[in-house]
């Protein structure tokens, strides 16, 4: 008997009872792939990606697989969000805020100087209003976000020459990520978007007289302490700056309920893990730049204070040209507000007093 008119006649119990699977409750396997805004090399910023796709290989019994492309093999770094946008790739890895000259609200996602700590960003994120409006915004690029992995506080950068006084900075050439390039201009410094591969070089030619990473596990792998022996702290751009998962709208909505949860554990597995490994590895980093010979200088206050004022100034001018970033930045600013009343209390005081206490 020819099988489909066996189907048909026989029904749901018929077909059951004969042994006979219909053909229609097979699940296809998905092949996703990745692009990557970072080098291989960086295995905690790179590595929350590969993180991410084995989480997702493992929870889908391997029906689902993502391969993971570091910066530069389908795209440029700094081209990802188009990939992801024309479904060039499905997914992408990256930090928001290299894309803020498509619309400045695309850094709130990220960091923006003297924002949102990591414990803070993560709850707006997840407790607050930030991926409701945040997804809201990428709505307009064909992309669906998801929160996937955090630094934690950074570096204030890798320097020629100590910075001393604000008249330092004027003319200085900085690679510095993102956002904060803004910051750094009004306060006279010029600001250089370089991709993480390629910040070495320009540092050891003299193409730039400065360059912020993240902080000492990734500095040391990159060798920025061979090149320029002074490292100021803190990255006031930076103090908790987030890395997002980026989805093809239309390769999400394709996905069955249990691979989008998939998709959703997987990102939130690899978000945590990320300013983990930072956390746990960069005090023995640190250890082996000083015993290199690395100067640590804090950035002075009247540097910080004016970075801080140019940065108010700069968010106020936004709000009023800009009704994406005033939207989202009121609720920011609110959260933030409110956060710094409660850290102030209890993460700050707590903490202070231990970095002072002989253990």
């Amino acid at each position: 008997m020819e099988r489909r008119a066996f189907v048909r006649g026989a029904g749901l119990a018929g077909v059951l009872a004969a042994g006979v699977a219909p053909a229609v409750h097979a699940q296809a396997n998905i092949r996703w792939r990745l692009a990557s805004s970072f080098p291989k090399s960086l295995d905690t910023i790179y590595g929350a990606a590969e993180t991410f796709s084995k989480k997702v290989k493992e929870m889908s019994g391997g029906k689902f697989e993502i391969s993971v492309h570091p910066g530069g093999e389908l795209m440029p770094p700094f081209g990802v969000v188009d990939g992801v946008q024309n479904a060039t790739v499905e997914c992408a890895h990256t930090a928001p805020y290299y894309f803020f000259g498509k619309d400045e609200t695309f850094a709130l996602a990220c960091a923006i100087p003297f924002g949102l700590n990591s414990r803070q960003m993560t709850a707006w994120m997840y407790d607050g209003n930030g991926l409701k409006l945040m997804r809201e915004f990428y709505r307009n690029f064909n992309i669906i976000s998801f929160p996937m992995g955090n630094t934690g506080a950074q570096m204030g950068g890798w320097y020629r020459k100590e910075i001393k006084t604000l008249a330092d900075v004027k003319g200085l050439k900085m690679r510095i990520g993102g956002f904060g390039g803004k910051v750094l201009e009004r306060i006279g410094g010029v600001p250089q978007n370089i991709p993480g591969g390629e910040i070495y070089q320009a540092l050891e030619k003299g193409t730039i007289d400065a360059a912020e990473w993240v902080g000492p596990y990734d500095d040391l792998k990159l060798g920025f302490n061979k090149v320029a022996p002074f490292y100021h702290y803190p990255g006031w751009w930076e103090g908790g700056p987030q890395l997002d998962l980026y989805v093809n709208t239309k390769a999400y909505e394709g996905l069955s309920a249990e691979n989008k949860a998939i998709l959703e554990s997987a990102a939130a597995y690899a978000h945590t893990e990320m300013q983990a490994k930072y956390d746990a590895r960069n005090p023995a980093a640190l250890r082996q730049l000083v015993a290199a010979k690395t100067r640590l200088v804090a950035i002075p206050n009247p540097v910080m204070k004016a970075a801080f004022d140019a940065a108010m100034g700069l968010y106020g001018e936004l709000n009023a040209k800009n009704p994406n970033w005033k939207k989202v930045y009121e609720d920011y600013a609110n959260f933030r507000r409110e956060q710094n009343l409660w850290f102030r209390f209890t993460e700050a005081r707590f903490d202070g007093f231990m970095q002072s206490a002989r253990l």
